[in-house]
């Protein structure tokens, strides 16, 4: 077996990493300043612009987008060492385009909607989000109310959801809606493709959450949409749907070892140069176990990560493995970071290290695309189930 990866990838991750030193990093202190502010998480218009320039000139757009429509399909295991290089930086920067939308329409656009959403999506034109979460129903879609109906040619969407990312921006919003009430969410849910602006689709409100970041509530109330625009089959909803949580739940493991990485990076720096007691913290038995735990912990998530990432691309199952994956590197690299904040002291408390918002990206990532108990449940149901 070789856990290493091809010299085309390793060279792509290291490219990444330099992308990420040399032109993320140095703009952390200004994000970390603007969030203490109140200003959010965020960058300017200008320094987007110019990370949009440097990394196109890089060849960094449109990693894992198909070929036909100007990206580089690359496998998940390659993206898994992207994702692990982006996720040591706070500064909030996605190549072009965001993978788990990417994925989903990849999958289920016909060649009317190839031209007029994949393609300028992959160009690093549009900007998209999608429409799951409802407010009775989080990780369990069979609770979705919101419906779409026929009228003509047409479908008419009603209902209402929550926690969308990107809602108040997005050129066209990924939308869930149960299309047959009798089959409900399994068998009964199709996906839309809502442009911004369309009459209906009704931005209700910012949600604030924590570490800057912030969501949106949303109203369909007799949301017009054009019969083209049913985005695969009608019913056959849940798959893509299931196809888009996995590529983020892979994403969110990765970012998480980047970050735990770079917490305990930061660890064995300052652990040898702050002395308590005569001595410096790096000869404490509390931070030497720490150090080990979380190299060993760091090292696990990272195995079973790829792992994952290369079944997928083997095109097997992996249902299972991507709940263990998303559930372990999220608690993991929540821990590790917790223990660099402690090791850092009064100065881990403080909003001019990287941590606090390290710790608050985490922190909702263990709700983020199923709560980590939810996942938990999923692969004990699944190892229970297979023994009747």
């Amino acid at each position: 077996m070789d856990f290493a990866l091809s010299d085309e990838h390793r060279m792509l991750k290291e490219l990444v990493a330099r992308f990420v030193r040399d032109e993320l990093m140095p703009l952390e202190a200004g994000v970390l300043a603007r969030e203490a502010d109140g200003e959010g998480l965020g960058i300017g218009a200008a320094e987007h612009a110019r990370l949009d320039e440097v990394s196109r000139s890089l060849g960094l757009w449109g990693l894992d987008a198909p070929e036909d429509v100007g990206g580089v399909d690359l496998p998940a295991v390659a993206m898994v060492g992207v994702n692990e290089e982006l996720g040591r930086t706070i500064t909030p920067y996605t190549l072009p385009p965001d993978s788990p939308n990417l994925r989903m329409l990849a999958a289920t656009v016909n060649e009317r909607q190839r031209e007029a959403y994949l393609a300028p999506y992959v160009r690093g034109e549009t900007i998209s989000a999608i429409g799951i979460s409802e407010p009775g129903a989080g990780a369990d879609p069979a609770g979705m109310l919101t419906r779409a109906d026929r009228d003509g040619e047409d479908w008419v969407i009603n209902g209402r959801k929550t926690w969308i990312s990107r809602a108040a921006e997005a050129d066209f919003t990924i939308l869930m809606a149960v299309t047959d009430r009798e089959k409900g969410a399994r068998g009964g849910m199709s996906a839309f493709l809502v442009d911004k602006g369309t009459p209906g689709f009704n931005v209700l409100r910012r949600i604030p959450m924590i570490g800057g970041q912030a969501t949106y509530e949303v109203a369909l109330e007799d949301c017009r949409v054009e019969g083209w625009k049913l985005l695969g089959e009608e019913g056959n909803g849940f798959a893509p749907m299931q196809l888009r949580l996995g590529t983020r739940r892979i994403e969110m493991a990765s970012w998480s070892i980047g970050m735990a990485q770079r917490a305990l990076d930061m660890i064995c720096e300052y652990a040898p140069q702050r002395k308590t007691f005569g001595l410096p913290l790096s000869e404490r038995q509390a931070i030497q176990w720490w150090v080990a735990d979380a190299a060993t912990r760091i090292h696990a998530a990272r195995l079973m990560t790829y792992d994952c990432a290369w079944k997928l691309d083997q095109g097997r199952d992996v249902r299972v493995e991507i709940s263990m994956i998303k559930a372990y590197a999220t608690e993991m690299a929540w821990e590790v970071v917790d223990r660099a904040m402690q090791t850092f002291g009064a100065m881990g408390m403080t909003k001019e290290l990287p941590l606090q918002l390290m710790a608050s990206r985490l922190r909702t990532m263990r709700i983020y695309d199923g709560p980590t108990e939810v996942h938990k449940w999923v692969v004990a149901r699944n190892l229970m189930g297979s023994r009747r």
